[in-house]
Protein backbone atom coordinates (compact mmCIF):
# COMPACT_ATOMS: atom_id res chain seq x y z
CA UNK A 1 0.00 0.00 0.00
CA UNK A 2 1.18 3.62 -0.28
CA UNK A 3 2.73 5.44 2.58
CA UNK A 4 0.16 6.04 5.46
CA UNK A 5 0.57 10.03 5.61
CA UNK A 6 -0.50 10.29 1.58
CA UNK A 7 -3.66 7.98 2.21
CA UNK A 8 -4.91 10.33 5.17
CA UNK A 9 -3.94 13.33 2.98
CA UNK A 10 -6.39 11.68 0.24
CA UNK A 11 -9.24 11.25 2.91
CA UNK A 12 -8.72 15.24 4.08
CA UNK A 13 -9.33 16.19 0.59
CA UNK A 14 -12.06 14.43 -0.25
CA UNK A 15 -15.39 16.45 0.03
CA UNK A 16 -18.67 14.19 -0.24
CA UNK A 17 -19.60 12.78 2.86
CA UNK A 18 -19.86 9.35 1.82
CA UNK A 19 -16.81 9.28 0.04
CA UNK A 20 -14.99 10.55 2.28
CA UNK A 21 -15.93 7.78 4.62
CA UNK A 22 -15.47 4.77 2.26
CA UNK A 23 -11.83 5.83 0.88
CA UNK A 24 -10.97 5.94 4.56
CA UNK A 25 -12.22 2.46 5.04
CA UNK A 26 -10.80 1.29 2.40
CA UNK A 27 -7.24 2.82 3.37
CA UNK A 28 -7.95 1.34 6.95
CA UNK A 29 -8.87 -1.99 5.83
CA UNK A 30 -5.20 -1.67 3.44
CA UNK A 31 -3.36 -1.02 6.59
CA UNK A 32 -5.12 -3.68 8.63
CA UNK A 33 -4.17 -6.51 6.25
CA UNK A 34 -0.82 -4.91 5.61
CA UNK A 35 0.10 -5.24 9.39
CA UNK A 36 -1.70 -8.37 9.88
CA UNK A 37 0.19 -9.86 7.04
CA UNK A 38 3.76 -8.51 8.61
CA UNK A 39 4.04 -6.63 4.97
CA UNK A 40 6.69 -3.68 5.24
CA UNK A 41 4.65 -0.23 5.57
CA UNK A 42 5.43 3.33 5.55
CA UNK A 43 4.24 6.01 7.17
CA UNK A 44 5.74 8.89 4.88
CA UNK A 45 5.36 12.72 4.61
CA UNK A 46 2.17 14.58 3.18
CA UNK A 47 1.01 17.93 3.50
CA UNK A 48 -2.36 17.89 4.97
CA UNK A 49 -4.58 20.76 4.12
CA UNK A 50 -5.32 23.09 7.15
CA UNK A 51 -8.94 22.61 6.47
CA UNK A 52 -10.67 19.17 4.90
CA UNK A 53 -12.70 19.31 1.92
CA UNK A 54 -16.34 19.57 2.85
CA UNK A 55 -19.26 19.25 0.62
CA UNK A 56 -21.59 22.04 -0.01
CA UNK A 57 -23.55 21.06 2.38
CA UNK A 58 -24.92 21.58 5.39
CA UNK A 59 -24.50 25.19 5.75
CA UNK A 60 -22.05 26.05 8.68
CA UNK A 61 -22.98 28.55 11.18
CA UNK A 62 -21.72 29.82 14.40
CA UNK A 63 -22.88 27.56 17.36
CA UNK A 64 -24.92 30.48 19.16
CA UNK A 65 -26.79 30.41 15.75
CA UNK A 66 -27.39 26.63 15.04
CA UNK A 67 -31.29 26.11 15.97
CA UNK A 68 -32.15 25.06 18.78
CA UNK A 69 -34.99 21.80 18.54
CA UNK A 70 -37.23 19.63 20.93
CA UNK A 71 -35.43 16.52 20.92
CA UNK A 72 -38.97 14.97 22.13
CA UNK A 73 -40.53 16.03 18.59
CA UNK A 74 -39.70 14.08 15.60
CA UNK A 75 -38.25 17.06 13.82
CA UNK A 76 -36.21 17.37 16.70
CA UNK A 77 -34.60 13.88 17.26
CA UNK A 78 -33.87 14.54 13.37
CA UNK A 79 -31.35 17.20 14.33
CA UNK A 80 -29.97 15.12 17.03
CA UNK A 81 -29.01 12.57 14.57
CA UNK A 82 -28.04 14.87 12.42
CA UNK A 83 -25.38 16.64 14.66
CA UNK A 84 -24.07 13.31 15.55
CA UNK A 85 -23.46 12.66 12.06
CA UNK A 86 -21.51 15.88 11.36
CA UNK A 87 -19.36 15.11 14.74
CA UNK A 88 -18.95 11.48 13.41
CA UNK A 89 -17.49 13.61 10.09
CA UNK A 90 -15.23 15.59 11.72
CA UNK A 91 -14.03 12.89 13.93
CA UNK A 92 -12.89 11.07 10.52
CA UNK A 93 -10.88 13.92 9.38
CA UNK A 94 -9.24 14.79 13.03
CA UNK A 95 -7.91 10.92 13.01
CA UNK A 96 -6.43 10.81 9.52
CA UNK A 97 -5.06 14.10 9.98
CA UNK A 98 -3.47 13.34 13.70
CA UNK A 99 -1.68 10.51 10.96
CA UNK A 100 -0.63 13.25 8.59
CA UNK A 101 0.08 16.46 11.14
CA UNK A 102 2.44 14.87 12.95
CA UNK A 103 4.06 11.99 10.80
CA UNK A 104 7.77 13.36 11.10
CA UNK A 105 7.47 13.13 15.04
CA UNK A 106 8.90 9.17 15.48
CA UNK A 107 6.25 7.01 16.93
CA UNK A 108 5.45 2.92 17.01
CA UNK A 109 3.79 1.45 14.94
CA UNK A 110 1.04 1.24 16.99
CA UNK A 111 0.14 4.44 17.43
CA UNK A 112 -1.10 4.25 13.84
CA UNK A 113 -2.60 1.09 14.36
CA UNK A 114 -4.75 2.79 16.76
CA UNK A 115 -5.77 6.28 15.14
CA UNK A 116 -6.31 4.25 11.92
CA UNK A 117 -8.64 2.19 13.65
CA UNK A 118 -10.43 4.99 14.81
CA UNK A 119 -10.72 6.47 12.05
CA UNK A 120 -12.54 3.88 10.47
CA UNK A 121 -14.93 3.45 13.46
CA UNK A 122 -16.01 7.07 12.99
CA UNK A 123 -16.65 6.53 9.43
CA UNK A 124 -18.63 3.40 10.23
CA UNK A 125 -20.12 5.76 12.69
CA UNK A 126 -21.04 8.70 9.76
CA UNK A 127 -22.63 5.61 8.09
CA UNK A 128 -25.04 4.92 11.08
CA UNK A 129 -26.16 8.21 11.48
CA UNK A 130 -26.52 8.87 7.20
CA UNK A 131 -28.65 5.57 7.23
CA UNK A 132 -31.09 6.74 9.97
CA UNK A 133 -31.44 10.03 8.49
CA UNK A 134 -32.05 8.82 5.23
CA UNK A 135 -34.72 5.76 7.06
CA UNK A 136 -36.14 9.46 8.65
CA UNK A 137 -36.68 10.89 5.48
CA UNK A 138 -33.62 13.22 5.84
CA UNK A 139 -30.35 13.61 4.54
CA UNK A 140 -26.83 14.69 6.24
CA UNK A 141 -26.40 18.18 4.33
CA UNK A 142 -30.42 18.98 4.92
CA UNK A 143 -30.09 21.11 8.33
CA UNK A 144 -27.49 23.51 9.15
CA UNK A 145 -24.40 22.75 11.30
CA UNK A 146 -21.70 23.66 14.07
CA UNK A 147 -18.59 25.60 12.52
CA UNK A 148 -16.10 25.17 15.01
CA UNK A 149 -15.16 21.33 15.04
CA UNK A 150 -12.22 22.13 13.51
CA UNK A 151 -11.44 24.74 15.80
CA UNK A 152 -9.01 22.31 17.93
CA UNK A 153 -7.54 20.96 15.19
CA UNK A 154 -6.11 24.53 14.05
CA UNK A 155 -5.52 25.09 17.67
CA UNK A 156 -3.37 22.30 18.04
CA UNK A 157 -1.65 21.68 14.48
CA UNK A 158 1.95 22.42 15.73
CA UNK A 159 1.01 20.75 19.35
CA UNK A 160 1.07 16.61 19.61
CA UNK A 161 0.46 16.90 23.13
CA UNK A 162 -2.30 19.38 22.99
CA UNK A 163 -4.10 17.26 19.84
CA UNK A 164 -4.50 14.41 22.16
CA UNK A 165 -5.29 16.22 25.00
CA UNK A 166 -7.78 18.46 23.69
CA UNK A 167 -9.51 16.09 20.90
CA UNK A 168 -9.90 12.32 22.34
CA UNK A 169 -9.50 13.21 26.07
CA UNK A 170 -11.88 16.62 26.50
CA UNK A 171 -13.93 16.40 23.16
CA UNK A 172 -14.54 12.42 22.91
CA UNK A 173 -14.43 12.04 26.31
CA UNK A 174 -17.83 14.82 26.19
CA UNK A 175 -19.21 12.00 23.82
CA UNK A 176 -19.06 9.90 26.93
CA UNK A 177 -20.99 11.93 29.02
CA UNK A 178 -23.91 13.25 26.88
CA UNK A 179 -24.60 9.91 24.71
CA UNK A 180 -26.61 7.80 27.48
CA UNK A 181 -29.21 10.77 27.52
CA UNK A 182 -29.50 10.78 24.35
CA UNK A 183 -29.98 6.75 23.62
CA UNK A 184 -32.78 7.59 26.42
CA UNK A 185 -34.46 9.90 23.78
CA UNK A 186 -34.56 7.31 20.86
CA UNK A 187 -35.45 4.57 23.36
CA UNK A 188 -38.88 6.94 24.78
CA UNK A 189 -39.44 6.94 20.82
CA UNK A 190 -39.11 3.30 19.87
CA UNK A 191 -36.78 4.28 17.31
CA UNK A 192 -34.97 0.68 17.75
CA UNK A 193 -32.10 1.25 14.44
CA UNK A 194 -30.98 4.68 16.38
CA UNK A 195 -30.67 3.33 19.73
CA UNK A 196 -28.65 0.25 18.24
CA UNK A 197 -26.43 2.55 16.02
CA UNK A 198 -25.96 5.35 19.24
CA UNK A 199 -24.77 2.08 21.41
CA UNK A 200 -22.64 0.86 18.81
CA UNK A 201 -21.11 4.26 18.98
CA UNK A 202 -21.20 4.70 22.43
CA UNK A 203 -19.29 1.63 22.77
CA UNK A 204 -16.45 2.17 20.31
CA UNK A 205 -16.36 5.53 21.60
CA UNK A 206 -14.38 4.49 24.50
CA UNK A 207 -11.48 3.46 22.87
CA UNK A 208 -10.42 6.22 21.17
CA UNK A 209 -10.73 7.95 24.45
CA UNK A 210 -8.45 5.27 25.92
CA UNK A 211 -6.27 5.61 22.49
CA UNK A 212 -5.96 9.46 23.74
CA UNK A 213 -4.85 8.93 26.95
CA UNK A 214 -2.73 5.40 26.06
CA UNK A 215 -0.67 7.97 23.82
CA UNK A 216 -0.33 11.47 25.80
CA UNK A 217 0.92 9.27 28.37
CA UNK A 218 3.31 7.66 26.28
CA UNK A 219 4.69 11.25 25.02
CA UNK A 220 5.08 12.17 28.49
CA UNK A 221 6.67 9.60 29.75
CA UNK A 222 9.12 10.14 27.26
CA UNK A 223 10.39 13.01 27.88
CA UNK A 224 9.92 12.28 31.71
CA UNK A 225 7.14 14.65 32.92
CA UNK A 226 4.25 14.04 34.70
CA UNK A 227 0.49 13.79 32.82
CA UNK A 228 -1.81 15.48 34.98
CA UNK A 229 -0.18 18.71 35.26
CA UNK A 230 0.39 18.43 31.83
CA UNK A 231 -2.83 17.83 30.55
CA UNK A 232 -4.70 20.37 33.28
CA UNK A 233 -1.79 23.58 31.62
CA UNK A 234 -3.13 22.14 27.97
CA UNK A 235 -6.97 21.83 28.78
CA UNK A 236 -6.66 25.54 30.25
CA UNK A 237 -4.18 26.92 27.13
CA UNK A 238 -6.49 25.18 24.17
CA UNK A 239 -9.87 24.96 26.14
CA UNK A 240 -10.01 28.23 28.19
CA UNK A 241 -13.98 27.90 29.09
CA UNK A 242 -13.31 25.02 31.29
CA UNK A 243 -14.87 21.80 31.36
CA UNK A 244 -18.69 21.09 32.57
CA UNK A 245 -20.30 18.25 34.29
CA UNK A 246 -21.98 15.87 34.90
CA UNK A 247 -18.96 13.57 33.81
CA UNK A 248 -19.62 9.57 33.24
CA UNK A 249 -16.94 8.86 35.68
CA UNK A 250 -17.07 4.84 34.67
CA UNK A 251 -17.02 5.47 30.93
CA UNK A 252 -14.13 7.65 31.96
CA UNK A 253 -12.08 5.67 34.19
CA UNK A 254 -12.47 2.66 31.52
CA UNK A 255 -10.61 4.95 29.04
CA UNK A 256 -8.26 5.57 31.15
CA UNK A 257 -9.01 9.18 32.47
CA UNK A 258 -10.01 9.40 36.30
CA UNK A 259 -11.68 12.04 38.16
CA UNK A 260 -8.27 13.86 39.09
CA UNK A 261 -7.58 14.87 35.29
CA UNK A 262 -11.08 16.72 34.75
CA UNK A 263 -12.72 17.84 37.87
CA UNK A 264 -10.10 20.66 38.62
CA UNK A 265 -11.07 21.58 35.22
CA UNK A 266 -14.42 22.04 35.88
CA UNK A 267 -15.72 26.10 34.98
CA UNK A 268 -15.09 28.37 38.27
CA UNK A 269 -13.73 25.22 39.82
Amino acid sequence: MKPLAECAAEVLNTADGRDKTALSRAHAAAWTKARSDGAEVAIGHANPPDHPARPAHPELLSPRDVPKRKPGTPQGRIALLHAVAHIELNAVDLHWDIIARFADTPLPLGFYDDWVRAADEESKHFNLMCDNLERLGSRYGALPAHSGMWRAAEDTADDLLGRLAIVPMVLEARGLDVTPGMIEVFDRAGDAPSVDALRTIYAEEVGHVAYGSKWFHFLCGRTDRDPKPVFHALVRKYFPGGLKPPFNDEKRAEAGIPPDFYWPLVENA
